[in-house]
């Protein structure tokens, strides 16, 4: 399926799934539910939906088609695009960094979700007796121990998989993690519609209810969905580039980008129809923010009939979740040395695996032997990792792309428009130029103002 000479995807199904499983993450299953409760539900979803479309979309295209132009990694795709004598190259070594440093926590809080797999399946959380729930996760963040064997066995397994290569270690793994993530979800979703009280729970998450979102504030809700519209698709720091390199001429990217979007937001949709109606079945508050997953929504399992079951059957649908990014990322991180640094696909695999695990330890530790440690803004280890990815790196770097492949000082629309025009399937309308080069920097502009803010 790829026109370059590092190979690619077996299949078309494989590219979209593996993206997919890039951009379907913690942001989907964690995040989204917990900041539509924060956002008075179903309102702050139509407002994701569409700038899901007006931004996350058109920007994706723009990374698959650097990626696809010049079957290239970024730094050296900038390089062959680029006009001579400019830097947008600069910008591929600072998505290099931002790529390292969201795996600096991703791997820890993808830890997290096996470790509560591993406590469901052996029945650890029947054996709490009277003590909180959150006692367990407390546990865990104090012991430094048990979440660093958690977070090195995440960055083992993911550089293991990708020793097999691209079509026989990603995309074979994350085509049977994609397809097991979306069979669980279904399963789960439809247990979620049969418990008592679930019609409030979708009510709340489905039906828009504008004088909720006006006690809210409607531009805090409308703002909130723009950002997490934005960061669900992992666009920004070419992560999503990296695939474009390895497809095929024969399809168009707007399509491409469109069933990529599409899944991801599936995912998305879907958490929320097993979250609310399980949180108003059990009279939980739905916008208690991160502590949702770990601490409510155990609670709710080790109560519910056959929770053990259910409870390790949505840890298992978090795991593949985070871990399809997980390999993603690592992936780029590997095709990024073997181009930049010209050494074999083996030594770029050892040398990142033996780098993330000591990299993936500040954040094991800012929990418990370092959580004296503080940051600007009183933020901890992950905190601060994250704030400099969601609010700077990813956002800063859509604008950059942005501008390379609309404006005459980069690549320039003309040819962004013919790469992801090449091929069959749905295509981008010349019209659309105006909107790319005035609307849509105003938009980013408005998210990275916010995120600082």
């Amino acid at each position: 399926m790829s026109d370059n000479n590092r190979g690619g995807f077996g299949t078309r199904l494989g590219f979209i799934l593996v993206s997919a499983g890039c951009a379907i993450g913690i942001g989907n299953v964690w995040k989204f539910p917990y900041v539509t409760g924060q956002n008075g539900g179903s309102v702050f979803v139509l407002f994701y939906l569409l700038f899901l479309a007006i931004m996350g979309v058109p920007v994706m295209t723009m990374e698959l088609a650097m990626g696809r132009a010049s079957g290239l990694t970024l730094v050296n795709g900038y390089k062959k695009l680029e006009k001579k004598g400019t830097k947008w190259h600069i910008h591929g070594w600072v998505c290099m960094i931002g790529n390292y440093l969201l795996m600096m926590y991703y791997t820890t809080v993808s830890g997290w979700m096996f470790d509560y797999f591993y406590k469901f399946a052996t029945g650890e959380f029947e054996k709490i007796g009277d003590a909180p729930v959150a006692s367990v996760f407390d546990g865990l963040m104090a012991d430094p121990i048990e979440m660093g064997i958690f977070t090195i066995v995440t960055v083992l397994i993911g550089f293991l998989v990708l020793s097999f290569g691209v079509q026989n270690g990603l995309e074979r793994v994350n085509k049977f993690m994609m397809l097991g993530l979306l069979a669980l979800i279904a399963i789960l979703a439809v247990h979620s519609i049969t418990l008592p009280g679930a019609k409030e729970g979708l009510t709340f998450f489905l039906l828009p209810d504008f004088g909720k979102a006006k006690e809210i504030g409607l531009h805090k809700v409308i703002s909130a969905a723009m950002s997490q519209a934005f960061f669900t698709l992992s666009i920004g720091m070419g992560s999503i580039e990296v695939f474009g390199s390895y497809m095929s001429k024969d399809r168009t990217l707007t399509g491409e980008a469109m069933r990529i979007s599409a899944l991801d937001t599936m995912v998305a949709i879907l958490s929320g129809i097993i979250i609310f109606p399980a949180c108003f079945s059990y009279g939980v508050e739905p916008g208690q923010g991160p502590s949702l997953i770990f601490v409510t929504l155990p609670e709710l399992f080790i109560n519910m009939p056959l929770g053990r079951i259910w409870g390790t059957l949505f840890f298992v649908f978090m795991s593949f979740a985070s871990f399809s990014t997980v390999t993603a990322v690592f992936e780029n991180l590997i095709v990024c040395l073997t181009d930049n640094f010209k050494i074999s696909r083996n030594a770029s695999i050892v040398i990142n695996c033996i780098f993330l695990i000591f990299a993936s330890l500040p954040c094991v530790l800012g929990f418990n032997k370092w959580s004296g440690l503080q940051f600007p803004g009183g933020r901890g280890v992950l905190d601060f990792e994250d704030f400099l990815v969601s609010n700077l790196i990813l956002p800063i770097g859509a604008l950059v792309i942005l501008l390379f492949c609309v404006t005459g000082l980069g690549w320039g629309f003309d040819k962004y428009h013919e790469e992801v025009n090449t091929g069959e399937g749905t295509k981008m309308p010349v019209w659309i130029k105006y909107y790319l080069r005035f609307v849509l920097p105003v938009l980013i502009l408005i998210i990275i103002i916010n995120g600082l803010v």
